[in-house]
Parts: structure tokens; C-alpha cells; sequence
């Protein structure tokens, strides 16, 4: 009898130790082999492992059985792992801690994505599989609670502090630095493959909560905003108007005169709309964006460039935040979502800036309200009217979505509704180009292919973004004949995920997983172009990031800008490109992480930012 209790223990402290590191082994096979990417190995191996038996023992406290305790952490850690495998491939990021509040949104579009497991995954199920097979054979009931639920609560409160210092311990820079912890937010999946998923996620639950930036002074931001607003008798929120609330005025930093005249102003930000040859050489035998290549040669009344963008494959919302707020996601933690995260009320933006000015403001979206919580921010942001899917009557549809077709007839729609009194600032997020490419659809036949790269993914995109194309000509051409001035803005929110730019860089030698770092900032450039029905000069070599584009076009337009537009115009000229991928300074030189944080200028904007986000009132 005790030589089996002997046993029986022995069997369930190895089976204690071994399942949980089986289950760590097996969560991160899905994405990559741990044993050639967990590095420093020593140190992040054993946090990994004290992370899944601290779990394990939570889940044995909570069940008070061995094998059903463990069984529970592998499923949870097989379908976690699987979902983690999904995102990674779908936007190029892993699961971070802030995907909770886009739940919705991801769920809203998840049925227009391939499915589809490679070999290497069902082997990882398998595994699993054979794990839980395993864990059923070690002993059963190994805790009793004699003095019932009051002990089982106070050990389990015990463990969960114990993972609470656990979590806070990784937050700690002396311990990052000294295990040698990679702790490059920038570069989530890197960050995965190196510390292990668990190690690496509860590392960033530390960015949930944006911090005041070192040294933060509000009232030294307001004073510095106040300083670009003196010269337009404005507060350092509001709009650059006179007192009666007419546009008049030179900004202080110096751009070209304000006039009169309020033209409208359409924005279209263009779901996943990029020039892929950015990356590298692409033969399709015929040109599949040919109006965009048409007007970046110096088409009249027409400026066009490179946009330096913060997100790939996905969080469209980012993109959209940067343009209509001039914020950077640079000070934000990496795949943070400022619309679902950082925003409960009134913000300043373009629309609340123009509504100030006049103007009717309207936010338009062929796709649900909830989307990004846009039915929620929008309204904060000053729109008067925001137009979703519901309002979109028998639209056209391009595979799952509505074609940029039916989006830009709504948009016309708009216009010709529009009170004739007041000018019109209509910034539209498009649909048709969004992921999920490979599929077979019944009303969309992609028409173009690249000569030697086998890819169905690539082939959809072109052909779908050529599509965009011919209807952005479309677009134009309507307006080129109207009476009232109008400017007409368009840009991609970001390039698409892997699925469509690996087999270009495979074709043109490169290997996906070695990209350089001038290869890798290339995948968050895509294109834009500012076109006007009135004179506004012509130029096609812009380069600038999201947030200054919006500035960009109230200066084009003859519009004064608010303090905050007058301060991000100024710093443009020092550097052009603020990014969460890439800093640029007026030379081209790129700014490195640690320069970034010792610049005055960087430092000096990332506190006016946290100043208009969270300290304003």
C-alpha cells in the first residue's frame, strides 16, 4: 500500500511538472520553434515554465483533481495557441492584451477569412491530443477541502497574488534588462517568438494603461500650444477662427494664406489600398493601378506621395486616428487600440475643427456601427452625421463586402443632398479591398495575375485594388465636373497582411523571416494623393507619416489650422515622418528607439499628445 501511494505521488508531481511544460512546448510550436527563437534559453524558458505551473496549481486549487486540473490548462493552451495561430496570420501581429476590447470587430469579420491548417498545425493538435490522453491516466482527486469553501477561497486568492507578482515582476525594467528580455514593442511577433507567448503577453499588459510621459508638465503643454494660437485668437483646442468664428489669419507657422473660400472636403481612406511594387519588382504584364500611377506623374491640381503608416494587415482604426487627430501611435503601446482603449469623450479632430468652421460633418462606412466602436467615437470627434451599412440600400457587393462603387455613389449621394449653404467634410472608410483573399466567390473573378509568383491571395488583392482604381477614377471625374470646390483625399490605411506580400518578396529572392530593416518600414508605406477641382499646384513626391496629412490638406484647402495643426506643421519640417514603425528626420536619417526618447522635439510632442488626450480638461 504505501509503495503504491509512493507511486501514486511520484506520478502526480511528474505528471505536475511535465504536462504544463508539454503544454508550453506545444503553444508555441504553432507560430515557430521555440527551441531555435526563446532566447536568452535559460531565462525565458524557466519564466515561461513557472507561469504555466502557477496556472496549473491555480486550476487544481479551483477543481481539486490532478488530471482534470491539467487538462484544463492544455485545452485552454490548445485553443488559445490556435486563435493566437489565426491572428498571426490574418494581420501579421500576434494576440496582444488590448484584442479584448476588438472582439467584436474581429468576430464582425472572421467569416471572410480562409481557415485552412497546414500540415505542421494538425501535427501541434495532434500533440495535444495526445496530451489530454495522457493527463487522464494520472490520479484523480488529490485535494480535499475538510473546512470547505473559505480555504479553498483563500488559496486560491494566495495563487493569484502569486501570478499578480508574477506579472508585476516582469514589469520591472531592472529584470527586463537583466534577464535580457526582448522588449521591442514594436515588433509583437518578435517579441513572441523570443520571450515565449505567456512571458511576452504578460509583459504587455503593462501598456494597457497609457503613462504620463517623464517629466510631464500640463501646464507647460498648454502653453506651448498657446503659443501657436496667439496669432489666430484661438484657445488651444478650438479651431484657429476670429472671434465671430470666421476662418481668417495667417497660422503662426507660416503656411500659405487662409482664404474665404471653403471648399469641401472628401476624405476616402482606402481599405488595404497600396502599390505593392513598393516592396519589390512585380510583372502583372499590364498596369493594375494605372489612374494612381496617371496622377503620380504630375497630374494638374494633384499631390501625391508616400505615407508612412503605424499598422500592417489589420487596425485599420489606427490609421483613422492619426489622420483626423494629428496623434501618433508612436507613444502608444504597440497594437493598442486608441478608439476602444484611451477614448471616453470629447476629442479634438479634423471634423470638430471644420464643424467650428462651418462645415457639415459626416462619417461614412459601408460596414456595422460597432465596427472600432466608430458609432461611439465619431460623435466625440464633432461628426454631425455618421452613414453605416444600414443606410446603404441594395448596394453592390464584392465578394462579402460593398464594392467601392456603391461606396462612392453614397458619397455622391452625399453631396448632392448636401445643404448648399454650408460646405461639406466627408471622411469615408472604404470595405472592398478588406482581407481575407484566396477565396472562391460567385461575384468577384480576380483578372490579374503576376507573371512566375503563384498566389491566389496576391492575385485577389491586385485585382480587387484595381478595381478601387477604376473607381476612384470614377470618383474624380464626377467632381472635376461640379461647380463647387472640392478637394478629394485618398489613402491606404495599411498594406495587407503576409498572405500577399511573401510570395513577392520570395520571387524577388528574399527571404520573408530576414527582412532588413529598410525592407520591413517598406511594408507600412502606401500611397496618397490630395486632388482638387480648383488650383492648388501640383507635386508627387510627398513623404510623410498619418499624422500630419491632415494638416496637409487644411492648408491646401485654404484653411487656418487649430494650435495643435500649427505645432505638428512646424515639427513636420524636422521630422516628416513620426510613425509606431519608423521616425524620419528632414535628412532621411532614421531615429532610432533610444534616440527617440532622449530628443527634446519627441519628448516635447509626445507630452502635448498625452495633453490632448487625457490632461485637456
Amino acid at each position: 500500500m504505501k509503495e503504491r501511494k509512493r507511486y501514486g505521488a511520484a506520478l502526480s508531481l511528474g505528471g505536475f511538472l511535465l504536462c504544463p511544460a508539454l503544454t508550453l512546448i506545444l503553444i508555441e510550436c504553432y507560430t515557430h520553434n521555440p527551441f531555435g527563437t526563446m532566447q536568452p534559453v535559460m531565462a525565458v524558458w524557466v519564466l515561461n515554465l513557472v507561469f504555466y505551473w502557477m496556472t496549473a496549481l491555480f486550476f487544481l486549487l479551483l477543481i481539486g483533481q490532478l488530471r482534470f486540473a491539467l487538462m484544463a490548462e492544455t485545452v485552454l493552451a490548445m485553443v488559445v495557441g490556435l486563435a493566437n495561430y489565426y491572428v498571426l496570420a490574418f494581420r501579421s501581429s500576434p494576440i496582444l492584451p488590448w484584442d479584448i476590447y476588438s472582439f467584436r470587430t474581429a468576430a464582425s469579420v472572421a467569416d471572410n477569412f480562409s481557415y485552412a491548417l497546414p500540415g505542421k498545425v494538425w501535427l501541434v493538435l495532434a500533440g495535444f491530443v495526445l496530451l489530454l490522453a495522457a493527463e487522464w491516466f494520472l490520479p484523480g482527486r488529490i485535494i480535499t477541502w475538510k473546512r470547505g469553501w473559505r480555504r479553498r477561497l483563500a488559496c486560491l486568492g494566495v495563487c493569484c497574488l502569486l501570478i499578480s507578482g508574477f506579472t508585476t515582476l516582469l514589469h520591472q525594467p531592472a529584470v527586463v534588462s537583466g534577464l535580457k528580455l526582448y522588449d521591442k514593442l514594436f515588433t509583437p511577433d518578435a517579441m513572441q517568438r523570443r520571450n515565449g507567448c505567456a512571458v511576452a503577453f504578460l509583459m504587455e499588459l503593462k501598456y494597457l494603461i497609457v503613462e504620463k510621459p517623464e517629466g510631464y508638465d500640463a501646464q507647460m503643454a498648454a502653453e506651448i500650444l498657446g503659443s501657436y494660437g496667439e496669432e489666430v485668437g484661438t484657445d488651444v483646442m478650438g479651431s484657429a477662427n476670429g472671434p465671430d468664428g470666421n476662418a481668417g489669419g495667417v497660422n503662426a507657422a507660416g503656411s500659405p494664406d487662409v482664404t474665404d473660400n471653403k471648399p469641401n472636403i472628401i476624405v476616402v481612406m482606402n481599405e488595404a489600398f497600396s502599390d505593392m511594387g513598393v516592396i519589390g519588382e512585380l510583372d502583372t504584364g499590364r498596369d493594375y493601378v494605372p489612374f494612381l500611377h496617371e496622377l503620380q506623374q504630375g497630374a494638374d491640381n494633384t499631390i501625391t506621395g508616400t505615407l508612412h503608416v503605424s499598422v500592417l494587415g489589420g487596425n485599420t482604426a489606427n490609421t483613422e486616428f492619426e489622420f483626423l487627430t494629428g496623434s501618433s501611435m508612436a507613444f502608444f503601446p504597440e497594437g493598442s487600440i486608441p478608439y476602444q482603449q484611451y477614448i471616453r469623450g470629447e476629442l479634438p479632430s479634423m471634423a470638430s475643427e471644420l464643424k467650428a468652421q462651418g462645415y457639415e460633418t459626416v462619417a461614412m462606412h459601408p460596414y456595422h456601427a460597432s465596427g472600432w466602436s466608430r458609432n461611439k467615437v465619431y460623435p466625440w470627434f464633432g461628426f454631425d452625421r455618421m452613414v453605416f451599412l444600414n443606410e446603404f440600400e441594395n448596394p453592390e457587393y464584392i465578394r462579402k463586402y460593398v464594392s467601392d462603387k456603391s461606396d462612392y455613389d453614397k458619397i455622391i449621394e452625399i453631396y448632392e443632398q448636401k445643404d448648399p449653404e454650408k460646405p461639406l467634410f466627408l471622411f469615408n472608410v472604404t470595405m472592398q479591398n478588406h482581407g481575407g483573399y484566396g477565396q472562391s466567390f460567385d461575384n468577384f473573378t480576380p483578372n490579374i495575375t503576376a507573371e512566375e509568383i503563384k498566389s491566389q491571395s496576391l492575385s485577389d488583392y491586385l485585382s480587387l485594388i484595381s478595381i478601387s482604381d477604376s473607381q476612384f477614377r470614377r470618383l474624380i471625374s464626377y467632381f472635376a465636373a461640379q461647380d463647387e470646390d472640392t478637394m478629394i483625399v485618398m489613402f491606404g490605411d495599411h498594406q495587407p497582411n503576409d498572405s500577399v506580400a511573401n510570395p513577392i518578396w520570395r520571387a524577388n529572392a528574399v527571404d520573408p523571416g530576414e527582412l532588413s530593416q529598410e525592407q520591413e518600414a517598406s511594408r507600412y508605406e502606401v500611397p496618397f494623393v490630395i486632388w482638387a477641382n480648383f488650383d492648388i499646384g501640383e507635386s508627387n513626391d510627398g513623404n510623410l507619416s498619418v499624422n500630419y496629412l491632415a494638416g496637409e490638406v487644411l492648408r491646401q484647402a485654404g484653411l487656418p489650422l487649430s494650435p495643435y495643426r500649427s505645432y505638428l506643421e512646424a515639427l513636420q519640417r524636422e521630422y516628416p515622418v513620426i510613425s509606431a514603425r519608423q521616425i524620419l528626420d528632414d535628412e532621411g536619417n532614421t531615429v532610432g528607439q533610444d534616440e527617440k526618447e532622449a530628443l527634446d522635439k519627441l519628448r516635447e510632442y509626445q507630452q502635448i499628445q498625452y495633453y490632448m488626450m487625457f490632461d485637456r480638461k
